[in-house]
């Protein structure tokens, strides 16, 4: 297994370098509910997910993120197994993000609520080392459960025992309001903020921190849950029991706001294809162009999905004026905050 040279960002400011395009992992952790609710993306076979991320790193990913909450351990065991089998010359290439702070059942395949104890934190730390087979975690991002300042300056206290540890070499924040990422930037350990930013919008905010801070903002839902790739509409939805049918956090699929979103899509279609680009394509490369801190996380679930979201590494970013224009077009989007 060889991998490509290809387009690199940096993991913040003189942080190290990866792949301007990583993969998420969240659909290869199967079925399993948070809260009450359908939380994963059906049912996954682990043989083709282990394919899935060997293709991917193949063709040029080195950065991969996935969380325990994913099948409540069973994503971060994915990875670690897809990790263990490749030339070490490789797997060391192989930056990992996970993340903390949401409460999991292992063995019950369920979820709820978060805890952001130290000594908590502390053993989800551990159990993540132990399933992903690693000495250290590349990015430790926390997912939620900060509800106060002074909960969030805990929790970097706690990031910083462990960075110093040598059980993290860096870390960030996946909980992306202003509060909460304004104290992780007093720490030199943050080198990153996770938050949602696709064609269809993001929040200014939170981008504008990351600026000011010298973040990496890695990008979720780059794709709107699958929205974006053309392969879905209001007569070919997600199967039942997928989380995108039923999520306070997004509403592509849902019966009465899905005809909305693919109008948007449709307003924008050709210029996201300009020059022969799939739609992952353009989607993926759109954000490429839009922000260069900007480092896209694709879900993956079979090896064709992950060598299309990393072909974009190849053909590059969207160009600039096709970009502005999008940018121009879905200024009303309910997602631009």
């Amino acid at each position: 297994m060889s991998t490509t040279t290809t387009e690199t960002r940096s993991l913040g400011a003189g942080g190290c370098q990866v792949s301007a395009v990583g993969v998420g992992t969240w659909a290869l952790g199967g079925p399993f509910t948070f809260d009450g609710r359908d939380a994963g993306w059906g049912e996954v076979d682990d043989t083709e997910s282990i394919r899935a991320l060997h293709a991917a790193i193949d063709s040029g990913v080195t950065l991969i993120d996935t969380a325990p909450t994913y099948g409540t351990g069973h994503s971060e065991r994915v990875v670690g197994q897809a990790l263990a089998a490749l030339p070490a010359t490789v797997r060391e290439s192989v930056v990992v993000a996970t993340k903390f702070g949401l409460r999991i059942d292992e063995g019950g395949r369920t979820g709820g609520g978060t805890d952001v104890r130290p000594e908590v934190i502390r053993a989800e730390c551990e159990a993540s080392l132990r399933r992903l087979g690693l000495h250290a975690v590349d990015l430790y991002q926390l997912h939620g459960g900060a509800e106060t300042v002074a909960a969030a300056e805990d929790v970097v206290a706690t990031c910083e025992e462990l960075l110093a540890e040598g059980k993290v070499k860096a870390f960030g924040t996946a909980q992306d309001d202003a509060e909460t990422v304004a104290v992780f930037a007093r720490s030199d350990g943050c080198v990153a903020v996770q938050t949602q930013v696709n064609v269809f919008g993001w929040t200014a905010a939170t981008l504008d921190a990351a600026h000011a801070h010298g973040f990496a903002v890695l990008a979720r839902s780059p794709l709107a849950m699958g929205m974006l790739s053309g392969k879905y509409d209001t007569t070919n939805r997600p199967q039942t029991g997928d989380v995108r049918l039923d999520t306070p956090w997004w509403d592509y699929f849902d019966a009465d706001t899905m005809p909305g979103w693919l109008h948007r899509l449709d307003t924008v279609r050709e210029l996201l294809t300009v020059g022969g680009r799939t739609l992952v394509q353009g989607a993926l490369g759109y954000l490429l162009a839009l922000d260069p801190s900007i480092i896209p996380l694709p879900g993956i679930r079979t090896e064709q999905q992950a060598r299309e979201n990393a072909s974009v590494l190849a053909v590059g970013p969207l160009p600039q004026a096709e970009t502005v224009e999008i940018t121009a077009l879905l200024a009303d989007s309910p997602e631009r905050r």
